[in-house]
C-alpha cells in the first residue's frame, strides 16, 4: 500500500496504521481510497479474522485534513462515509488502538469501531460543535449508544474532550494501555478473537452489532436533512475562518 495507509498481517490479524503523523493522521483523499482498499484487501482474505486500526506518530487521527477540504476535496466515499469506514465498516471484528488524540471524524472512527484499546492518556472528542459544525460522520448517532444520554449529550454540544480513563469507566475503552502500548494490547484482543472459528465470529458481530445499531443506516440517511443547512450556513464559514485567523468566531445564526 502506498505511504498514507501501512497495512500487515499476520497471525489472523490485520493492522491498518493512518500514516500522515506531519499532519496528526488527518485524512485526507487519498488516505480514504487507501484505507477502504486495504479495509476490503482484509475483507476478502481467509487468512484474516480480525482488523485492527490504528494511527502512527503518537496520534489516532485528528479528523478530516482541513487543507485538503480547502482545495476542494472531501475525505469520505459514497456509502462509506468518513474514511471510506464510518457508515460502512467491515464485517469482521475492528479494534481501535488509540494513542493520543481522537479528535472529529477521528473520534468517529474510533466509535465506528467494535473494539478499542487505549493508552492511558488518550483522548476522545467531537468538537464540530465549536465551529457551527455537527459530527456526521456517524459520532451524534453513535455516541449515546455508547455513553449515558446526559454525557453523551455534553460531549456533543460543549465540544470538551474526554480522557481514555473515564471513556473505560463508561465502557467506550475496553482495555486501557501505558502510553505507547496500544497496538501491542490491540493485537493481544485480536488475537484472543482470532483464535475462534471464523463463520461464528462474523456471524456474532452481524448480531450483537445489528442489536444495538440496525437503525445507523436509517439515522445517517435521516441526518442528511437535519445537518445540511447547518453545514451550507453562514455560520458554518465563520467557524472556519475563524479557526484559520486564530480568533473568537461571532455567530449570527444564520
Amino acid at each position: 500500500m502506498p505511504d498514507e495507509v501501512q497495512y500487515e498481517v499476520s497471525d489472523g490479524v490485520a493492522v491498518l496504521t493512518i500514516n500522515r503523523p506531519a499532519a496528526r493522521n488527518a485524512v485526507d483523499l487519498a488516505t480514504t481510497h487507501q484505507l477502504a482498499a486495504a479495509v476490503d484487501d482484509a475483507e476478502a482474505r481467509d487468512d484474516v479474522a480480525v482488523l485492527v486500526l490504528t494511527g502512527a506518530g503518537g496520534t489516532f487521527c485528528s479528523g478530516m485534513d482541513l487543507k485538503a477540504v480547502a482545495r476542494g476535496e472531501e475525505p469520505a466515499l459514497p456509502g462509506r462515509g468518513f474514511a471510506g469506514v464510518t457508515e460502512a465498516p467491515p464485517s469482521k471484528p475492528l479494534i481501535a488502538a488509540v494513542e493520543g488524540w481522537a479528535l472529529a471524524g477521528g473520534f468517529e472512527l474510533v466509535l465506528a469501531c467494535d473494539l478499542v484499546v487505549a493508552a492511558r492518556d488518550a483522548r476522545f472528542g467531537i468538537p464540530e460543535v465549536k465551529r457551527s459544525l455537527v459530527a456526521a460522520g456517524g459520532g451524534v448517532l453513535r455516541l449515546p449508544k455508547t455513553l449515558p444520554y446526559q454525557r453523551a449529550m455534553e460531549l456533543a454540544l460543549t465540544g470538551d474532550p474526554m480522557g481514555a480513563e473515564e471513556a473505560h469507566r463508561f465502557g467506550l475503552v475496553n482495555a486501557l494501555t501505558e502510553p505507547g502500548g496500544a497496538l501491542t494490547g490491540a493485537r493481544a484482543l485480536a488475537a484472543r478473537i482470532a483464535v475462534n472459528g471464523p463463520l461464528a465470529i462474523r456471524a456474532t458481530k452481524q448480531l450483537v452489532a445489528g442489536a444495538v445499531r440496525w437503525t445507523d443506516r436509517e439515522l445517517l440517511d435521516h441526518q442528511v436533512g437535519v445537518t445540511r443547512p447547518v453545514f451550507d450556513s453562514a455560520d458554518a464559514r465563520e467557524g472556519a475562518v475563524a479557526f484559520a485567523e486564530k480568533r473568537t468566531p461571532v455567530w449570527r445564526g444564520v
